[in-house]
């Protein structure tokens, strides 16, 4: 790659470090990511009414739609102080970028935007189709909701999800739901419990009955968890009452082909049972909704499940890209994602053909002193561009 290229591809990824955008406030890396665009020969690059920014370039002849996704915002910094480099600096120090968001995921981001604009000035624009780049807001909470959107406005042939994969080619991941027990019982003075039902006791009996539903497995994805993450009572503090409700959130890891449904009938039929054997217990077993503002002002709301989606390593469409890698001198591995992307959305919603390909380790997102390698942001922006040749030749 040219110097001069690198140093864009650098600098544009330490902009936007540079700007704070948490999940609902992604509007100053919006109005930058858009400006660059307008400034590196897209076509087109506008937010939608979420605040998704989407630029095109299209190629002098028809064929695929190809999408490149990358979420704008992150997650907090509780403690600025606990960072060795300033977190919004984008400051470098040996081969190394320091920043929020750098590995999840400005630098993705920065990298296929700069992608697809060289990819189309080398190209004279000659190829067949059209590249799309998103940048997505509120992936933070919401994976896959605000991408809904996206889906529909480009109607994607093949997507690509820019989260972290150590230059890896990822064909799935399990998917995520948030599930909510509710137990109701009947307040009264604790000084004579007799009198009410203590929904706290109800729900303890429940929480034991749901750790011995059997949980399903998948030969390359793994179990479909399922982990109690928090408990809460009502009143709070008790204040000498007998507590009438009590809610329990659980983490379910979903694998391919379960559904909303599918989840919830063993877990309901164990709570039926319960309430067979003592009338006094009352339980509810649902999925958590989420509401969140967006910084256009429009709000996103969505049950929280988050499909999972695999492909096989021989499909067409994974081989070309990790051929076209290969004779770029790259040696990826076809593996799959530990944790969930808006790839739930594409492949496990829509069922659009969908890919992972990014820069940096998994497991220096939401870190304290996060950062990218100079090294790998350079070599996946040529990841990106082998992509584009594989899939739009």
């Amino acid at each position: 790659m040219e110097q001069e290229r690198k140093e864009q591809v650098v600098g544009f990824c330490r902009e936007l470090i540079r700007i704070p955008s948490l999940s609902g406030q992604e509007k100053g890396v919006a109005e930058h990511l858009m400006a660059f665009m307008k400034a590196n020969g897209f076509d087109s690059a506008a937010a939608d009414d979420y605040g998704n920014v989407i630029g095109c370039i299209k190629g002098r002849r028809p064929g695929a739609k190809l999408l490149f996704d990358g979420h704008m915002d992150t997650v907090p910094v509780p403690d600025p102080s606990a960072w060795q480099y300033p977190p919004f600096g984008a400051e470098i120090h040996g081969d190394r970028i320091y920043g929020r968001g750098t590995s999840d995921m400005k630098g993705a981001l920065a990298a296929m935007t700069s992608a697809a604009s060289f990819f189309a000035r080398d190209s004279r624009r000659d190829f067949a189709g059209e590249i799309y780049v998103a940048g997505v807001v509120h992936e933070e909470c919401f994976e896959g909701v605000a991408s809904r959107a996206i889906s529909q406005q480009v109607h994607p042939d093949i997507v690509v999800i820019g989260e972290a994969s150590g230059l890896n080619v990822k064909v799935g991941q399990r998917g995520r739901a948030e599930i909510v027990l509710e137990s109701f019982g009947k307040p009264c003075h604790s000084a004579n419990p007799e009198k009410g039902i203590n929904a706290v006791y109800k729900i303890t009996k429940a929480i034991a009955a749901l750790r011995q539903v059997e949980v399903p497995h998948h030969p390359v994805l793994g179990d479909g968890i399922l982990e109690l993450t928090d408990i809460k009572s009502s009143p709070y503090p008790g204040a000498s009452v007998v507590p009438a409700y009590c809610k329990a959130t659980y983490d379910r890891r979903l694998l391919t082909g379960e559904t909303p449904r599918s989840v919830l009938a063993p877990l309901q039929a164990a709570l039926d049972k319960l309430m067979q054997e003592d009338p006094e217990a009352s339980y509810k077993i649902s999925y958590a909704v989420g509401k969140e503002t967006c910084w256009t002002g429009d709000e996103i709301t969505g049950k929280r499940f988050f499909p999972g989606w695999l492909y096989d390593k021989e499909e067409p469409f994974v081989q070309k890209v990790v051929r076209e890698l290969q004779a770029d001198g790259f040696r990826p591995e076809i593996t799959q994602y530990n944790f969930c992307t808006n790839g739930s959305h594409y492949a496990g919603e829509a069922g659009i053909k969908t890919i992972g390909l990014g820069p940096s380790r998994e497991n220096l997102a939401h870190t304290i002193d996060e950062y990218i390698e100079v090294d790998q942001l350079l070599k996946v922006t040529q990841c990106y561009e082998d992509v584009m040749k594989a899939l739009l030749a």
